[in-house]
């Protein structure tokens, strides 16, 4: 496991092969300075919510949840400062632990449902990206689903627990926001459209020599229905904007938000799944957590009645989820891992 394992391996003086792309399938961010996406203020009430929302999904797809937008009153969003930056603390100490003490977690199967892994492979290419990943399923209720977590560092089963369930409430919150807004019936995004196990992704991203040459992750779509992603301190994320890769600045005890391609579907393209990725720098580790909110395999998901009409016809077919996923793995194993966006889009697009 050490040998391929980021971050259990010395520091790198240059980029192994296996991580390097050519420059022309890396293109440059914007050089501008980073910038803030849409802020969803959740003190504000229930209808500036809504209408912020749905501004943001429309606009970019993106947003960042907050309680603390001065001189707004603090307003518990769900998730306190406090289980945040508890979540951070044991995910950074988790990757600071022996070797040994996360050997059993190792393994490059991705059908096991809790794992730690490196990078990801794509095809015969043997292409991998900068990142190490935790990944941990969770069923709801929680049951006895997290028994197979970490062990160590002592906390952890706790923390990450506790932040899973309330992180997946402030998303099923945000679901149901989203339901005001778009006139849909308050219940919509509840049972199969949001069943599936939730999953974490706790990735970290060690300092790379030459953060010109690789990816932490590459472009792509999230498939679920809503992300919250946790993004601790160390800037990283971009998403495409307007032609250009634009860098994200986090706010402080804020979540940002994305919308899955599943959410697009729904709504027949008025919601966007935006292409975004993560980048490496050479100085500092970097480690978020991604909670994907997402259908449960059998689940057929197609445009709502709603969003459809003479003059917007019908833009995506209707299928399960789990056909949906297939077809994702499919675009992942067998197309350039730069470029699955387009292709992902067309497996549901008619």
């Amino acid at each position: 496991m050490a040998n391929n394992m980021l971050h259990l391996t010395p520091p790198h003086r240059e980029v192994p092969g296996c991580y390097a792309f050519p420059a022309e399938k890396i293109p440059p961010g914007t050089s501008a300075a980073a910038v803030s996406l849409p802020v969803v203020d959740m003190s504000r009430s229930r209808d500036e919510v809504c209408r912020a929302i749905l501004d943001a999904g429309k606009e970019m797809g993106f947003f960042q949840a907050s309680h603390i937008v001065e001189p707004r009153p603090v307003v518990n969003h769900g998730v306190p400062d406090r289980v945040m930056r508890d979540m951070e603390s044991v995910c950074v100490e988790f990757f600071r632990l022996p070797a040994a003490d996360k050997a059993a977690l190792y393994s490059e199967d991705p059908r096991k449902t809790n794992r730690l892994f490196c990078g990801a492979l794509y095809g015969n290419s043997g292409e991998k990206y900068w990142r190490d990943c935790l990944r941990l399923a969770c069923t709801f209720p929680v049951d006895k689903s997290t028994e197979d977590w970490p062990g160590k560092p002592k906390r952890f089963r706790e923390v990450a627990e506790r932040f899973t369930v309330l992180t997946r409430g402030l998303g099923m919150e945000l679901l149901r926001l989203l339901c005001q807004s778009l006139e849909l019936r308050p219940d919509y995004f509840e049972g199969d459209l949001s069943g599936n196990d939730v999953i974490l992704h706790v990735n970290h991203y060690p300092p790379c020599p030459d953060p010109s040459v690789t990816l932490g992750l590459p472009p792509h779509c999230d498939r679920g229905l809503i992300t919250l992603l946790h993004p601790g301190t160390v800037p990283g994320l971009e998403i495409a904007y307007k032609g250009n890769w634009i860098k994200v600045e986090p706010l402080p005890n804020a979540f940002i938000v994305n919308f899955g391609l599943q959410l697009e579907v729904v709504t027949n393209g008025l919601l966007k799944s935006i292409e975004h990725r993560a980048m490496t720098n050479v100085a500092r580790a970097r480690t978020s957590v991604a909670t994907f909110i997402m259908p449960t395999q059998a689940c057929l998901v197609g445009p709502a009645e709603e969003f459809l009409s003479e003059d917007n016809p019908r833009r995506y077919r209707t299928m399960t989820y789990g056909e949906f996923s297939r077809g994702y793995t499919a675009v992942n194993m067998g197309s350039s891992p730069l470029h699955i966006n387009t292709d992902l889009k067309n497996i549901q697009k008619i």
